[in-house]
């Protein structure tokens, strides 16, 4: 007998809408992560809301389903970092995976690093490092450093909110320190810690990276796969949280009855808001139907909703 035959199915992949905080573990990939996490919950549709490095840790948030339609809300969001910097080393890749291209001495105290770290809070100029996914010519910039290829990039300007030391109880024996950053979009934290190094005269790396925060969305709330695996199905579906979760830094609009079933059709309904501002939209009963723009002339207009609100 054909043992394919007897073999037994798969269950259906499930309709699931949500988003999953998750705390990606060290040397995993937000793909394999991701994957990961879908076959836990037996989605259907499933995304992250931007790559967190396999070298770092921490806040990975997963969407399902409709959710996914509003994963890219959180690629312009600040974000927090915990940082550790190896002192009198710096390497090709800014971090503790590449080739070492130097070693100097380091003689420095905890008031020395205070100074340093205090002279890039504010708007920076930064250069993006050549080993980073950035694309010049369709190929990104890290093709072109594995072939020995360095190419001029310009500088972006980036804004650091706070920068602060956690500790400094290695720095006397290993030269090592921790810091705590919040940033805008776009800002390459090994290429902080390398640039940091500098202004010490002594260079430096990014030894580890643990990702605290996204918005107004925290670490602290975020959960293993090894806890999850640990869950029951109910117990895990518990934890997602809602679509609308992405969008805590739009502001709101709720519809009455009639204006929310015209805006599930697709109709555009009158607003008073500020023109070409996004909102996140709910109707009467409170239920979160999606985002919608803020037209010139006081429409409120449809950007992407979600199925069945």
């Amino acid at each position: 007998m054909n043992a394919r035959v007897n073999a037994p199915r798969k269950p259906a992949r499930r309709r699931l809408d949500g988003v999953l905080l998750l705390d990606k573990s060290l040397g995993l990939s937000s793909n394999h992560a991701l994957q990961a996490a879908r076959r836990l919950y037996n989605a259907e549709k499933a995304g992250h809301t931007g790559t967190l490095d396999p070298l770092a840790t921490g806040l990975l948030p997963l969407c399902f389903g409709e959710a996914t339609k509003f994963s890219g809300e959180l690629l312009n969001a600040d974000k927090r970092y915990v940082a550790t910097v190896q002192l009198g080393v710096t390497t090709e890749t800014a971090d503790a995976e590449g080739r070492v291209l130097q070693c100097r001495p380091v003689a420095l105290d905890r008031q020395a690093v205070e100074a340093a770290l205090a002279a890039f809070v504010g708007e920076i100029e930064q250069v993006p490092p050549m080993y980073s996914a950035l694309k010049r010519d369709g190929k990104p910039l890290y093709e072109y450093a594995r072939a020995g290829i360095e190419l001029e990039r310009a500088t972006r300007r980036i804004s650091i909110y706070r920068l602060r030391l956690l500790d400094s109880s290695e720095l006397p024996d290993e030269g090592r320190f921790v810091f705590e950053v919040s940033c805008s979009k776009g800002t390459y934290v090994r290429t902080l810690a390398a640039d940091i190094g500098e202004r010490l005269g002594c260079g430096a790396h990014l030894a580890g990276l643990r990702r605290s925060g996204i918005g107004d969305l925290d670490v602290a709330a975020a959960h293993s796969l090894i806890e999850l695996e640990e869950l029951t199905d109910d117990a895990r579906d518990a934890l997602l949280l809602p679509p609308d979760s992405l969008l805590a830094g739009l502001a709101e609009a709720r519809l009455d009855a009639a204006d929310a079933a015209r805006l599930r059709h697709g109709q555009a309904v009158r607003w008073s808001g500020e023109e070409g501002s996004r909102l996140r939209v709910y109707d009467h009963e409170q239920r979160f139907i999606g985002v919608c723009r803020q037209a010139a002339d006081g429409w409120l207009q449809a950007q992407r909703l979600v199925a069945g609100a």
